[in-house]
């Protein structure tokens, strides 16, 4: 059975490299967060269940983490994924996630259950709605589900080990939301083109600049210009969300290095993935990303001099501002 470190590092080598930074326990426990919502991820996205089953079994899961349900029927259900993703390699091993989350202090495994399991019941929400997206409100929704609720999470478990937050608690969740789909968005943006192939948009409507235009025809050559408009919009709005971020990161206590770093990488590499996005027609054909040289580069220098605001704010600013 591989390790839940192993888990860690074969379904998301850019996310290790900051777990894998963090003191203990905080490794540990956002090491079984992580892995416990690519199970939640997997039931979510895949392509091989209908989305009735899809609900179904979001809710068995939501029903073994808080200790019902029958585990070892959807342990040996999630066993059976066929698919080639790091979501469905973590839900091969969700007897090794679970047994991971049983042996979490009670305080951190209270922390993880409570939003892992409100996080799977928005999924479930969404699944049976469907990749429909009026306005800008109802995106925001959905991203809170997958992603804004992790920045609750995280920001619960600080507050629980690290020292000097308490009073800061409920700025952070406001702010650790914003960081979630600061991240989101980034995400919705380099995945234009994948998540079109298996039918879901991430554009609102009101995006659009036709009110009888499907989300869909912006990938149509006729439709560039259109195209174009919306991805500035997209950017526009990470952009905002990335601003809140760096509050965010700005409020850990400079001698919690570690979690500023945790916190800092994504952030960077959100930053550069977007400038390469920026007005870049690829990004309707391709996923857009960093290279390796880069995700190298970033890492070392944030991890030297990631203990400063200042320096964090001007080099958010020099790679926001490198061409793509």
């Amino acid at each position: 059975m591989a390790t839940l470190r192993e888990l860690l590092v074969r379904s998301s080598r850019t996310f290790a490299v900051g777990i894998e930074l963090l003191p203990d326990p905080l490794r540990g426990e956002i090491t079984v967060a992580y892995l416990l919502l690519r199970v939640s991820d997997y039931l979510e996205d895949n392509q091989e269940l209908g989305e009735d089953e899809k609900v179904a079994l979001l809710e068995e899961w939501r029903r073994v983490l808080d200790g019902g349900g029958d585990r070892e029927a959807l342990i040996r259900r999630l066993g059976e994924a066929g698919e080639d993703t790091p979501d469905a390699l973590v839900a091969r091993h969700a007897t090794a996630v679970l047994d991971g989350l049983d042996r979490l202090a009670p305080a951190a495994r209270e922390i993880l259950v409570r939003h892992v399991r409100r996080s799977s019941a928005g999924m479930a929400r969404w699944t049976l709605r469907g990749s429909v997206f009026h306005t800008e409100t109802d995106l925001d929704d959905y991203m809170h589900e997958v992603a804004g609720r992790v920045g609750h999470l995280l920001t619960e478990l600080f507050v629980l080990r690290l020292s000097g937050l308490g009073n800061e608690r409920e700025r952070m969740m406001a702010l650790g939301r914003e960081f979630g789909l600061a991240l989101q968005t980034v995400n919705v943006i380099r995945g234009l083109h994948e998540d079109r192939d298996r039918g879901w948009v991430y554009v609102p409507a009101s995006f659009l600049p036709d009110a009888d235009m499907g989300a869909g025809e912006l990938f149509e050559p006729a439709n560039h210009d259109a195209a174009m408009k919306v991805l500035g919009r997209l950017v526009s709005k990470a952009d905002r969300h990335l601003a809140a971020a760096r509050a965010y990161m700005r409020m850990i206590p400079r001698r919690h290095h570690r979690v500023r770093l945790f916190c800092l990488l994504p952030l960077l590499f959100a930053v550069r993935t977007l400038a390469i996005s920026r007005a870049n027609p690829e990004v309707l054909d391709r996923e857009t990303k960093m290279t390796r040289r880069e995700v190298v580069t970033i890492t070392r220098r944030a991890r030297v001099l990631g203990f400063s605001n200042r320096w964090i704010d001007w080099y958010c600013h020099r790679l926001a501002e490198r061409a793509a």
